[in-house]
C-alpha cells in the first residue's frame, strides 16, 4: 500500500485495514486527511483482490474527534475533496463494504464517518455524539442524513438537537452499533466479521451493496446530502459560527448571539 502521513494502511488477504492516525488530535480530521483518505477509497474500489475495508482510529482513546477545529480557526482554507468528510460521506456507489472499528470517543465527524460506514463493530469503552449545535455547527457531513435513516427519527433528532454522549450500550440499543464488545477484543471482532464477509462471493457482496446504493438513491439521499452545503455556506457568516469555534479553542462557553 501506499504511504500516507495522516493515516495508515495495511492489508491481510483479501482485507483491507485503514487506520486514522493523528493521535495526538485525537484523530481529529482536516482536508489534507480527508484528501489522503479519497485516494484510500478510490484504490480499495480499484483493487480487485481487495473485498472489505475495516476503518479505525490510532490509539485507545479516540475513533476520531471529528472535524479539526483548530485548522479552521487557524484559516486552514483548503477545501475537502468532491468524496466528503473522511472521503466517504459523499461517496454513494460504493460496492465493497467497510466496518467501522470504534475504538474511543467518535464525536461530531468521527461519528458520521462511522455512519457512513456499513456496519459497527464497538468497543465497550467508546462513546458517540454530534456535538456540533454546541460549537455553532451542525451535523453537515451526513450525520442530519444518515442518523435520521438507521434509527428511529425521534431518538436521531434528540441526539442531534442536544449533542449529548451516548456510550457503547446505549448505542448499540439505539442500533447505532451493531455489536458492542471489550476494548482489547476490537480489532479481533472487527477482523472476524470482515473474514466472515470476505468468506462469502464477492460477487454477491458488491452486488447486494449496489442494491443498497440505489436505496439510497431512491430515498434521495444525495440529495439530502447536496442540501448541506448551502445551508453550512450560510451557518458560516453568522456570528455564532466564529463565536462557536473560538470558545472551542479558547477552552471557555460560547457567548451565543442568535445573529
Amino acid at each position: 500500500m501506499s504511504s500516507y502521513e495522516f493515516v495508515e494502511t495495511a492489508r491481510d488477504g483479501n482485507i483491507l485495514t485503514v487506520t486514522l492516525n493523528r493521535p495526538k488530535v485525537y484523530n481529529a480530521m482536516h482536508p489534507p486527511m480527508h484528501h489522503e483518505l479519497d485516494r484510500i477509497w478510490n484504490d480499495f474500489a480499484a483493487d480487485q483482490d481487495l473485498w472489505v475495508a475495516v476503518l479505525t482510529g490510532a490509539g485507545d482513546k479516540a475513533f476520531s474527534a471529528g472535524n479539526d477545529l483548530k485548522y479552521t480557526a487557524s484559516g486552514g482554507t483548503m477545501q475537502p475533496p468532491a468524496s466528503g468528510f473522511a472521503g466517504l460521506a459523499n461517496r454513494l456507489d460504493r460496492e465493497k463494504p467497510i466496518i467501522a472499528a470504534v475504538n474511543g470517543f467518535a464525536m461530531g465527524g468521527g461519528m458520521e464517518t462511522a455512519l457512513a460506514c456499513d456496519i459497527i463493530v464497538a468497543a465497550d469503552t467508546a462513546t458517540f455524539a454530534l456535538p456540533e449545535v454546541k460549537v455553532g455547527f451542525f451535523a453537515g457531513a451526513g450525520g442530519v442524513q444518515r442518523l435520521s435513516r438507521q434509527i428511529g427519527r425521534k431518538a436521531a433528532i434528540e441526539l442531534m438537537l442536544t449533542g449529548r454522549h451516548v456510550g457503547a450500550a446505549e448505542a448499540k440499543e439505539l442500533g447505532i452499533a451493531n455489536q458492542v464488545v471489550p476494548a482489547a477484543g476490537l480489532m479481533d471482532a472487527a477482523m472476524a466479521k470482515a473474514r466472515e464477509i470476505a468468506g462469502n462471493s464477492p460477487s454477491s457482496v458488491k452486488a447486494t451493496m449496489r442494491v443498497l446504493a440505489k436505496l439510497d438513491e431512491l430515498e434521495r439521499t444525495g440529495d439530502g446530502l447536496a442540501i448541506s452545503g448551502p445551508v453550512l455556506a450560510d451557518l458560516r457568516q453568522t456570528e455564532d459560527f466564529a463565536e462557536g469555534v473560538n470558545a472551542f479553542v479558547e477552552k471557555r462557553p460560547p457567548q451565543w448571539k442568535n445573529r
